[in-house]
């Protein structure tokens, strides 16, 4: 029996399908591998069953390390978004720049950062100056709401 070039093809949709499945996230490089090794057939039908088994495994260990390389640091979730405010809640830091009202933003800076920052923006309905401690009281979408810290 010769292999075709939609063998490959089926065999790359199944182990991409097989992600489903075992949600590993590598298999489906080894079926985009597989994917290009029937394109690389439909190129060049009378290649030997050896240059395609050579062809998927470059492919796939090309495919795999681009995503381990550059695809998913680049993914990584740098936002606070769906983060709880009983995270941050309750937390102190020294206020850098000063608020001059309810509605003008200061920066506060805590001692260990605080959902990945050491500097956040900050509310407050205080005034709070440089160098006073304030205390996190909630979160007002990427803005502290902070009081003074008594």
């Amino acid at each position: 029996m010769t292999v075709l070039w939609w063998h490959w093809l089926s065999f790359g949709l199944i182990l991409i399908g097989a992600e489903l499945f075992i949600p590993s996230f590598t298999i489906i490089w080894f079926g985009l591998g597989a994917c290009f090794a029937g394109l690389f057939l439909y190129i060049a039908p009378d290649s030997a069953i050896s240059l395609q088994l050579l062809v998927w495994t470059f492919a796939s260990s090309v495919f795999t390390f681009l995503w381990f390389r550059l695809l998913k640091p680049r993914m990584v979730d740098k936002t606070t978004a769906g983060m709880s405010q009983e995270a941050i809640s309750g937390e102190v830091g020294m206020v850098i720049k000063a608020n001059s009202g309810p509605l003008e933003k200061g920066r506060i800076r805590f001692t260990v950062p605080v959902l990945g920052a050491e500097e956040w923006d900050f509310i407050s309905a205080d005034t709070i100056a440089p160098g006073d401690y304030g205390r996190v009281s909630g979160i007002d979408g990427h803005v502290l709401k902070v009081e003074r810290k008594q």
